[in-house]
Protein backbone atom coordinates (compact mmCIF):
# COMPACT_ATOMS: atom_id res chain seq x y z
CA UNK A 1 0.00 0.00 0.00
CA UNK A 2 1.14 3.42 -0.87
CA UNK A 3 1.72 6.30 0.99
CA UNK A 4 -1.34 7.58 -0.96
CA UNK A 5 -3.36 4.65 -0.70
CA UNK A 6 -3.18 4.51 3.00
CA UNK A 7 -4.53 8.16 3.49
CA UNK A 8 -7.53 6.98 0.98
CA UNK A 9 -9.00 4.09 3.14
CA UNK A 10 -7.55 6.03 6.62
CA UNK A 11 -10.43 8.58 5.11
CA UNK A 12 -12.31 6.19 4.26
CA UNK A 13 -12.29 4.42 7.73
CA UNK A 14 -12.25 7.58 10.04
CA UNK A 15 -13.90 10.56 8.18
CA UNK A 16 -12.61 13.17 6.65
CA UNK A 17 -12.61 14.86 9.38
CA UNK A 18 -10.13 13.11 11.57
CA UNK A 19 -6.63 14.95 11.67
CA UNK A 20 -4.61 12.94 9.17
CA UNK A 21 -1.62 11.51 11.11
CA UNK A 22 1.80 12.79 11.44
CA UNK A 23 5.62 11.70 10.89
CA UNK A 24 8.36 12.26 12.78
CA UNK A 25 11.76 11.63 12.24
CA UNK A 26 15.55 12.73 12.88
CA UNK A 27 17.26 14.36 9.32
CA UNK A 28 20.08 15.89 8.66
CA UNK A 29 17.86 18.71 6.88
CA UNK A 30 15.41 20.35 8.23
CA UNK A 31 11.54 20.57 6.94
CA UNK A 32 10.81 23.89 7.73
CA UNK A 33 12.36 26.68 9.44
CA UNK A 34 13.64 25.97 13.04
CA UNK A 35 11.54 28.83 14.29
CA UNK A 36 10.55 29.72 18.33
CA UNK A 37 8.01 27.58 19.73
CA UNK A 38 6.41 28.07 23.05
CA UNK A 39 8.46 26.15 26.14
CA UNK A 40 6.27 22.82 25.78
CA UNK A 41 6.62 21.80 21.89
CA UNK A 42 3.27 19.37 22.35
CA UNK A 43 1.14 22.67 21.12
CA UNK A 44 3.44 22.46 18.13
CA UNK A 45 3.12 19.67 17.36
CA UNK A 46 -0.69 19.29 17.33
CA UNK A 47 -1.12 22.25 14.79
CA UNK A 48 1.43 19.96 12.25
CA UNK A 49 -2.17 18.24 11.66
CA UNK A 50 -3.12 21.56 9.93
CA UNK A 51 -0.33 21.49 7.64
CA UNK A 52 2.22 23.18 8.55
CA UNK A 53 5.77 21.36 8.66
CA UNK A 54 7.69 21.39 12.45
CA UNK A 55 11.41 21.17 12.43
CA UNK A 56 12.81 21.03 16.29
CA UNK A 57 16.48 21.41 17.18
CA UNK A 58 18.56 21.97 20.23
CA UNK A 59 18.10 25.48 19.05
CA UNK A 60 14.46 25.60 19.77
CA UNK A 61 13.73 22.95 22.48
CA UNK A 62 13.93 25.00 25.78
CA UNK A 63 12.34 22.52 28.04
CA UNK A 64 14.58 20.20 29.98
CA UNK A 65 12.28 17.74 29.55
CA UNK A 66 11.44 18.27 26.33
CA UNK A 67 15.44 18.51 25.39
CA UNK A 68 16.07 14.80 26.56
CA UNK A 69 12.86 13.12 25.28
CA UNK A 70 13.40 14.65 21.87
CA UNK A 71 17.33 12.75 22.66
CA UNK A 72 19.00 16.23 21.68
CA UNK A 73 20.51 16.79 25.39
CA UNK A 74 21.06 14.57 28.22
CA UNK A 75 18.90 14.70 31.87
CA UNK A 76 18.84 18.03 33.07
CA UNK A 77 19.75 17.49 36.78
CA UNK A 78 16.62 19.42 37.90
CA UNK A 79 14.08 17.16 36.11
CA UNK A 80 13.94 13.87 38.65
CA UNK A 81 13.09 16.72 41.81
CA UNK A 82 10.79 18.59 39.63
CA UNK A 83 8.67 15.55 38.11
CA UNK A 84 8.34 14.69 41.92
CA UNK A 85 8.08 17.17 44.24
CA UNK A 86 6.79 19.81 42.43
CA UNK A 87 4.39 18.17 39.85
CA UNK A 88 3.96 15.32 41.90
CA UNK A 89 4.00 12.55 39.06
CA UNK A 90 6.40 10.59 40.69
CA UNK A 91 6.59 9.96 44.97
CA UNK A 92 10.29 10.13 44.73
CA UNK A 93 13.20 11.74 42.90
CA UNK A 94 14.36 8.13 42.35
CA UNK A 95 11.59 7.17 41.27
CA UNK A 96 12.13 9.55 38.09
CA UNK A 97 15.82 8.55 37.95
CA UNK A 98 15.09 4.89 37.26
CA UNK A 99 12.13 5.40 34.84
CA UNK A 100 14.34 7.35 32.96
CA UNK A 101 17.49 5.10 32.99
CA UNK A 102 15.14 2.15 31.68
CA UNK A 103 14.17 4.35 28.30
CA UNK A 104 17.98 4.14 27.80
CA UNK A 105 17.56 7.27 25.77
CA UNK A 106 20.50 7.87 23.27
CA UNK A 107 21.45 11.35 22.21
CA UNK A 108 20.47 11.74 18.26
CA UNK A 109 23.46 11.78 15.67
CA UNK A 110 21.44 14.14 13.77
CA UNK A 111 20.44 17.70 14.14
CA UNK A 112 16.39 17.87 13.66
CA UNK A 113 13.30 16.13 14.82
CA UNK A 114 10.56 16.93 11.63
CA UNK A 115 7.31 16.61 11.93
CA UNK A 116 5.27 16.47 8.46
CA UNK A 117 1.49 15.27 7.77
CA UNK A 118 1.34 12.17 5.99
CA UNK A 119 0.14 13.91 2.75
CA UNK A 120 3.20 16.08 2.84
CA UNK A 121 5.79 13.29 2.48
CA UNK A 122 6.97 10.86 -0.26
CA UNK A 123 8.04 7.96 1.46
CA UNK A 124 8.60 6.67 5.15
CA UNK A 125 12.59 7.04 4.79
CA UNK A 126 13.91 9.10 7.91
CA UNK A 127 10.29 8.13 9.98
CA UNK A 128 10.46 7.13 13.13
CA UNK A 129 6.98 7.13 13.91
CA UNK A 130 3.36 7.73 12.78
CA UNK A 131 1.36 10.04 15.72
CA UNK A 132 -2.44 10.03 15.22
CA UNK A 133 -4.34 12.79 17.69
CA UNK A 134 -7.37 10.58 18.25
CA UNK A 135 -11.08 10.80 19.97
CA UNK A 136 -12.23 7.66 21.28
CA UNK A 137 -14.37 6.59 18.95
CA UNK A 138 -11.27 6.68 16.25
CA UNK A 139 -9.10 5.72 19.52
CA UNK A 140 -11.40 2.39 19.43
CA UNK A 141 -10.56 1.79 15.20
CA UNK A 142 -6.90 2.57 15.79
CA UNK A 143 -6.31 0.04 18.75
CA UNK A 144 -8.77 -2.63 16.80
CA UNK A 145 -6.59 -2.71 13.67
CA UNK A 146 -3.13 -2.96 15.90
CA UNK A 147 -4.67 -6.40 17.81
CA UNK A 148 -5.40 -7.53 14.45
CA UNK A 149 -2.12 -9.21 13.58
CA UNK A 150 -0.43 -9.25 17.02
CA UNK A 151 -1.40 -11.73 19.98
CA UNK A 152 0.74 -10.08 22.47
CA UNK A 153 -0.48 -8.66 25.77
CA UNK A 154 1.35 -5.17 25.04
CA UNK A 155 0.59 -5.13 21.44
CA UNK A 156 -1.18 -1.61 22.86
CA UNK A 157 0.26 -0.30 26.08
CA UNK A 158 0.46 3.08 27.99
CA UNK A 159 3.43 4.12 29.98
CA UNK A 160 4.42 6.83 32.13
CA UNK A 161 5.59 9.28 30.17
CA UNK A 162 5.20 13.18 29.51
CA UNK A 163 3.56 14.17 26.67
CA UNK A 164 6.52 14.22 24.03
CA UNK A 165 7.95 11.09 25.99
CA UNK A 166 4.33 9.37 24.63
CA UNK A 167 4.83 10.85 21.26
CA UNK A 168 8.68 10.70 20.26
CA UNK A 169 10.37 8.26 22.70
CA UNK A 170 8.80 5.71 23.13
CA UNK A 171 8.02 5.34 19.47
CA UNK A 172 11.26 6.06 18.62
CA UNK A 173 12.99 3.65 20.85
CA UNK A 174 10.36 1.06 19.52
CA UNK A 175 10.92 1.32 15.91
CA UNK A 176 14.46 0.85 16.76
CA UNK A 177 14.63 -2.58 18.45
CA UNK A 178 12.34 -3.56 14.97
CA UNK A 179 9.47 -3.88 17.34
CA UNK A 180 5.98 -4.57 17.29
CA UNK A 181 4.26 -2.06 20.18
CA UNK A 182 2.12 0.81 19.70
CA UNK A 183 1.53 3.50 22.23
CA UNK A 184 -1.11 5.44 23.71
CA UNK A 185 -0.36 8.71 24.96
CA UNK A 186 -0.87 12.40 26.25
CA UNK A 187 -2.22 11.59 29.56
CA UNK A 188 0.78 14.04 30.98
CA UNK A 189 -1.90 16.64 33.02
CA UNK A 190 0.86 19.07 31.92
CA UNK A 191 0.53 19.12 28.17
CA UNK A 192 -2.97 18.08 27.82
CA UNK A 193 -4.70 21.20 27.86
CA UNK A 194 -2.25 22.07 24.56
CA UNK A 195 -4.27 19.28 22.56
CA UNK A 196 -8.25 19.30 22.16
CA UNK A 197 -9.91 17.83 25.45
CA UNK A 198 -11.28 14.95 23.32
CA UNK A 199 -7.94 13.99 21.88
CA UNK A 200 -5.37 11.36 23.07
CA UNK A 201 -2.51 10.20 20.87
CA UNK A 202 -1.94 7.37 19.17
CA UNK A 203 1.98 6.23 18.13
CA UNK A 204 2.96 3.55 15.99
CA UNK A 205 6.81 3.03 15.21
CA UNK A 206 7.49 2.97 11.56
CA UNK A 207 8.55 -0.45 11.11
CA UNK A 208 5.69 -1.62 12.44
CA UNK A 209 3.84 0.92 10.46
CA UNK A 210 4.42 -0.40 7.52
CA UNK A 211 3.24 -4.43 8.48
CA UNK A 212 -0.02 -2.25 9.66
CA UNK A 213 -0.43 -0.60 6.10
CA UNK A 214 -0.63 -4.53 4.82
CA UNK A 215 -3.81 -5.62 6.79
CA UNK A 216 -5.48 -2.52 7.23
CA UNK A 217 -8.18 -3.32 4.79
CA UNK A 218 -8.84 -7.28 6.07
CA UNK A 219 -8.66 -6.07 9.54
CA UNK A 220 -12.14 -4.79 11.18
CA UNK A 221 -12.16 -1.70 10.20
CA UNK A 222 -14.37 -2.05 7.10
CA UNK A 223 -16.22 -4.70 8.56
CA UNK A 224 -19.33 -4.45 10.25
CA UNK A 225 -19.02 -3.58 13.68
CA UNK A 226 -17.09 -0.81 13.09
CA UNK A 227 -19.24 0.54 10.42
CA UNK A 228 -21.57 1.67 13.07
CA UNK A 229 -18.46 3.37 14.95
CA UNK A 230 -17.73 4.85 11.73
CA UNK A 231 -21.57 6.43 11.17
CA UNK A 232 -20.98 8.33 14.63
CA UNK A 233 -18.02 9.80 14.33
CA UNK A 234 -19.58 11.07 11.08
CA UNK A 235 -22.69 12.15 12.70
CA UNK A 236 -24.95 10.10 11.02
CA UNK A 237 -25.98 8.14 14.44
CA UNK A 238 -26.24 9.00 18.22
CA UNK A 239 -25.17 6.46 20.49
CA UNK A 240 -25.57 3.54 18.44
CA UNK A 241 -29.06 5.12 17.39
CA UNK A 242 -30.32 6.09 14.22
Amino acid sequence: MTIHEFIAKYREAFSDGAPLPVTFGYSDKAATEVRKIPRCMVGSIRRVCDGQPLTLSADNVLCGGGSLYTAFAPMPDRVPVFVSETERYKQTKEQVIEQINRLDIRLSAKPYLNFVRMDHIDSLDEVEGVLFFATPDVLSGLCTWAFYDNNADDAVCTRFASGCCSIVTLAAKENALGGRRCFIGMLDPSARPLVPKHELTFTIPSCRFKQMMDTMEQSALFQKAYSVVRKRINGEIQNGKQ
